[in-house]
C-alpha cells in the first residue's frame, strides 16, 4: 500500500445553507461558486500533491514533470480553496450579516479611517477599481497595527505575508455574473448586506 506523504485537502461544509445569502446573492450561484469552483480548487491541489509525492518517491524522472509548473498550480489551487473558505466565511446570511462593526474593530477602523462610511466608500472603490478577476482583502498588520486594503489578482498578486485576512469579497466572474451579468459594482455593493462583522472581529480580537 502506498504511504501518503501529503495530508489531502477537504472541501469544508459551508456555513449556511445555499440560499441563505438571497437575494443579494442566489442559491444557482453559491451552488456553482461552491460545489463546482471551490470543490475544484481542491481537488486540483490534491492532484499536485499526489504527484509531488510521485517526485519525492522517485517515481517521476526529471525530464518527466515541470517542477515550476506544478508549484505553480499548488499556489493557484491551495489559495482558491483557502480563500474561498475566507469569502465564505466573510458573509453570514441574509438579515444577519452586513450593517456596521463593533468592538475593537469599529474602533480602529474610525482611528484609521474616521468613519466607517469612508473605509466603507475607500474598500468599494478599491474593489471597484481591481482590474479583471481577483479579490479585496481587509488585512490586519500584527506588526503595525494597520487595517491595510488590499486588492489582488487571481491567486497570486499583492498578498501581504503573515498579514491575517479578516474580510475578503471575492471578484471573479463565476461569484457574480449568473445574477449581475457584468455589473461587477452592483455585486460589491450588495455584499455589504452579508458582511461577517462578528467573524472579523474574533479574528480580530485573537490578534491583537
Amino acid at each position: 500500500m502506498s504511504v501518503s506523504l501529503f495530508k489531502r485537502y477537504e472541501l469544508p461544509p459551508l456555513p449556511y445553507n445555499l440560499d441563505a445569502l438571497e437575494p443579494y446573492i442566489s442559491r444557482d450561484i453559491v451552488d456553482v461558486h461552491y460545489n463546482g469552483h471551490h470543490k475544484g480548487y481542491v481537488n486540483g491541489a490534491n492532484a499536485l500533491l499526489e504527484r509531488m509525492e510521485k517526485i519525492i518517491k522517485g517515481e517521476l524522472a526529471s525530464g518527466q514533470y515541470d517542477i515550476q509548473g506544478i508549484l505553480r498550480g499548488l499556489t493557484f489551487n491551495i489559495n482558491g480553496h483557502k480563500l474561498h473558505d475566507l469569502y465564505w466565511k466573510s458573509m453570514a446570511p441574509a438579515g444577519k450579516g452586513g450593517g456596521k462593526p463593533g468592538g475593537r474593530l469599529a474602533d480602529l477602523i474610525n482611528k484609521q479611517y474616521g468613519s466607517f462610511d469612508k473605509f466603507k466608500a475607500v474598500f468599494t472603490e478599491a474593489a471597484n477599481s481591481l482590474p479583471g478577476t481577483g479579490w479585496t482583502a481587509l488585512y490586519y498588520d500584527v506588526e503595525t497595527g494597520n487595517l491595510q486594503i488590499m486588492t489582488f489578482e487571481n491567486h497570486f498578486l499583492n498578498h501581504i505575508g503573515e498579514a491575517p485576512i479578516l474580510i475578503i469579497v471575492d471578484e471573479f466572474e463565476h461569484a457574480y455574473y449568473l445574477q449581475y451579468k457584468n455589473k461587477r459594482a452592483d455585486y460589491v455593493n450588495a455584499w455589504w448586506n452579508l458582511v461577517n462583522w462578528d467573524f472579523a472581529e474574533k479574528k480580530l480580537s485573537k490578534l491583537i
